[in-house]
């Protein structure tokens, strides 16, 4: 199984994952960039998506667990690569400047010229 993380300044308040599990169709999540910014330094979440900071070994690691009524899946991934690329979603939005990143007005538009 391989994962790809992205994160979209459109959805500033998301992280999104893709699951891909062979030749079926990828599994995807998104979750709050705040929880995995969290979960890099003391166990966070609460349901569904829980992450956590592992110690031992060769290099520390960042566990993810994943529970829905289909499955429940357990991961765990380089700390070192994570918080570089979870610092790397602040340089494209800020903390504290996700609302403005939002545009709402264009969202508002869409939804409803698709309403009429």
């Amino acid at each position: 199984m391989s994962a790809r993380f992205s994160y979209r300044s459109r959805d500033p308040y998301g992280i999104h994952v893709a699951f891909h599990l062979g030749e079926h169709p990828p599994v995807n999540w998104v979750f709050a960039r705040d929880l995995l910014a969290e979960g890099t330094v003391r166990p966070s979440g609460l349901g569904d998506v829980r992450i956590w900071p592992e110690e031992g070994g060769e290099a520390d690691s960042l566990g993810l667990e994943l529970a829905s009524p289909y499955g429940h899946a357990r991961l765990n991934m380089p700390m070192d690569v994570m918080t570089a690329w979870l610092g790397q979603t602040y340089r494209v939005v800020p903390a504290g400047f996700e609302e403005a990143a939002l545009d709402l007005d264009g969202e508002l538009s869409r939804l409803l010229g698709e309403v009429s």
